[in-house]
């Protein structure tokens, strides 16, 4: 081959080249075929690029942050206006549930590894490693028994499956489905959960959500099998209602994860006749959409959303009704603060009147931007989950801090990390069984 016929070769190589780049441009832009395709493999590869990068913990993934002090332990213990009992919470970083008393001491502790369970997640790929799961949410029953949700990081659907335990981590069931963030136990014992999984449908009012996008589902479980019972696709729940104009909501970040479905809880016939909302029917779960930054109610047995509400929070978690027919939400961004962005409302669906907040001081800097949780307790005081404070504290009506609990463990290589607590669960000694009651006290 001479100069001249190699210098066309090479003219008609970059010629090419020029035309698939402006092939794949025009692919790109205008998303015909094979754009789908080569759009998927980018993402997958991305993905896999993520996981396979994750070799720092804390600083690689959502399960720990920088603690904000040295505090560990109890440092605020009012005893004359504190609920009174155990204390339950789970931590980043690994599969565990701890209870303490009042004064911290742990007095129980559950924990299994989620390779003791599965090989693979609940889709059927390759598990994430037990160093990067960690229970998302736990609830104990009054004898001991624990569920628990495992949840991983780096991973796309994050969520791997429902875990029930008895006292000693005995195994009592399991499901593998893709259960995350949160779920409520009815008074009949059955179990309602969210899980997500992609899927591929089409809305057509909804054309720029991603394809696939990730779906949310409330299903419910027999208490004492696990097995499956009913299933309800919650962004096809939220499309088909008369609530539908809120999906504009959804920011352009979100359209891949467009309802980030965070809480659920079940209203029973007893709660439905207080919960205006609900119009006295039970059987119905109220959930938290994060991204629309709406909290909905859901009818099991139709499978359609019959209520929504929007308002002034923002990046919310945690919808509770309470039986005055107020709401609770932990509104992780609603304060505009710096060190003290979160606020933990009660609203009134019927006025939609913010009845009353807490929001953080210097003193006390209230700031979560991941998760977050309260409950109501039966003194009126609320527990409070600061996630990425690794902190649980109890506020009296007034607004006083009458308990503080700061997680105790610490990570990096100067204790500069502290895992994150995602669920908080205050139980009397009163409500518990006699004989783990007894397993359980201290000195």
């Amino acid at each position: 081959m001479d100069k001249a016929d190699r210098a066309g070769f090479a003219a008609f190589f970059v010629a090419c080249l020029f035309l698939a780049f402006l092939g794949g441009t025009l692919v790109v832009l205008t998303k015909v075929f094979p754009y789908e395709w080569l759009n998927d493999a980018y993402k997958a590869g991305h993905a896999l690029i993520v996981q396979d990068s994750i070799d720092d913990p804390y600083t690689q993934t959502d399960q720990w942050r920088e603690a904000r002090s040295d505090k560990r332990g109890v440092t605020i213990n009012d005893s004359d206006r504190a609920y009174n009992g155990y204390t339950l919470y789970t931590s980043g970083g690994a599969p565990y549930a701890s209870l303490v008393d009042m004064d911290g001491n742990e007095v129980h502790r559950w924990q299994l590894e989620y390779s003791k369970l599965w090989d693979t997640a609940p889709d059927g790929r390759s598990a994430r490693k037990d160093a990067l799961m960690y229970w998302r949410k736990a609830i104990m029953y009054p004898n001991g028994d624990l569920l628990a949700i495992y949840i991983t990081a780096g991973d796309t659907p994050w969520g791997y499956g429902l875990v029930k335990l008895d006292a000693d981590s005995n195994v009592l069931w399991k499901y593998h489905g893709a259960t995350h963030h949160d779920i409520d136990v009815t008074p009949d014992g059955r179990v309602v959960a969210l899980t997500h999984g992609f899927s591929d449908k089409r809305f057509e009012n909804f054309p720029a959500l991603a394809k696939p996008f990730l779906d949310d589902y409330v299903v419910v479980l027999n208490g004492d099998t696990g097995e499956e019972q009913a299933k309800i696709p919650l962004f096809e729940a939220f499309y088909e209602s008369r609530y539908q104009p809120l999906l504009t909501n959804i920011a352009h970040f979100a359209l891949e994860d467009p309802l980030h479905t965070n809480s659920v809880q079940f209203i029973d016939n007893d709660l439905a006749q207080n919960f205006a909302p609900a119009n006295g029917r039970g059987n119905q779960v109220l959930v938290s959409f994060r991204h629309p930054g709406t909290p909905a109610l859901i009818d099991l047995n139709t499978g359609q959303m019959t209520w929504a509400m929007a308002g002034s929070w923002l990046g919310q978690h945690f919808a509770r009704a309470l039986p005055n027919g107020h709401f609770t939400l932990f509104d992780n961004y609603g304060h505009f603060q710096a060190d003290n962005m979160t606020r933990a409302l009660e609203v009134d669906p019927e006025s939609e009147e913010i009845v009353w907040r807490y929001e953080g001081t210097a003193e006390h800097p209230f700031a979560s931007r991941l998760r977050g949780a309260m409950t109501t307790l039966p003194n009126g005081n609320r527990l409070i989950t600061e996630s990425d404070g690794g902190r649980l504290f109890e506020v009296a009506p007034s607004g006083d801090i009458v308990w503080e609990f700061f997680n105790p463990v610490r990570g990096g290589d100067k204790d500069q990390y502290i895992p994150v607590v995602s669920s908080g669960q205050r139980l009397r000694a009163e409500d518990l069984e006699p004989a783990f009651l007894e397993s359980i006290q201290t000195p």
